[in-house]
């Protein structure tokens, strides 16, 4: 198996001001993450997990397409932990953001408690409001706020890890490239456009981690809705 990296020296920049305690996702090593190299003409010897713990990834950013999640996960037939999946995607590396992109109903106060929890637990919310179109379904696309965050951020990360399979993104995947970054695509492989899997760097099937990133059945978080908040 092949899995492409390039040879970039570690971004040098001024730290950003220091996030709030966060629950353990920076520093753990998590030893099984499973990786599909893009070639599958040749196999390695060694087991997935351990080349990608062996790359230094130096300072990792994550963009996550959270309706395209949301699908993946109804189709995985399971509820995402989210402290998990950073812990999961973040891999032991020093994360710069970790980027949740969702559309909004600013009626339901439901979903604005659970923004909430994912604001205070490690997560940068881009929200946009959904646009309810004339056949009356609600809808909402973030992709180009998540190419330009991909672009802008760029010089100041080492390896982006995009959870999205939208081929749209396979534009922006490239431009990072370009400059140097390494990109991860995290997504179903069945749902995945080829063109995105085409310019990544390595690609992780969501399929093969779910039993890592699955809310426990017996545990549930508490969502404060912005009206019985202390904010």
């Amino acid at each position: 198996m092949i899995i492409t990296n390039f040879s970039k020296q570690t971004n040098e920049f001024k730290e950003p001001k220091v996030l709030k305690a966060k629950p353990h996702w920076q520093g753990q090593n998590l030893s099984d993450t499973v990786v599909k190299s893009k070639d599958t003409k040749m196999q390695d010897t060694a087991p997935d997990s351990l080349i990608i713990n062996s790359l230094n990834r130096g300072r990792v950013a994550i963009f996550i397409d959270g309706l395209s999640l949301f699908h993946t996960a109804l189709q995985l037939g399971i509820e995402i932990d989210y402290v998990k999946l950073l812990c999961r995607l973040t891999n032991g590396s020093r994360l710069l953001r970790a980027f949740f992109y969702t559309g909004v109903d600013i009626n339901n106060e439901k979903q604005q408690g659970f923004l909430l929890w994912m604001r205070r637990n490690g997560y940068r919310v881009v929200a946009k409001e959904l646009i309810v179109p004339a056949e009356n379904l609600k809808k909402s696309n973030l992709n180009v706020e998540i190419a330009v965050d991909m672009i802008t951020l760029a010089p100041y990360y080492d390896t982006a890890v995009l959870v999205s399979g939208d081929g749209d993104l396979a534009y922006a995947v490239n431009a990072v490239s370009r400059m140097g970054v390494r990109v991860e695509v995290v997504s179903l492989q069945t749902t995945t456009s080829e063109s995105l899997i085409d310019v990544a760097d390595c690609f992780i099937d969501l399929d093969s981690i779910k039993a890592h990133i699955q809310k426990d059945s017996n545990l549930g978080y508490s969502y404060r809705t912005p009206s019985n908040s202390n904010l």
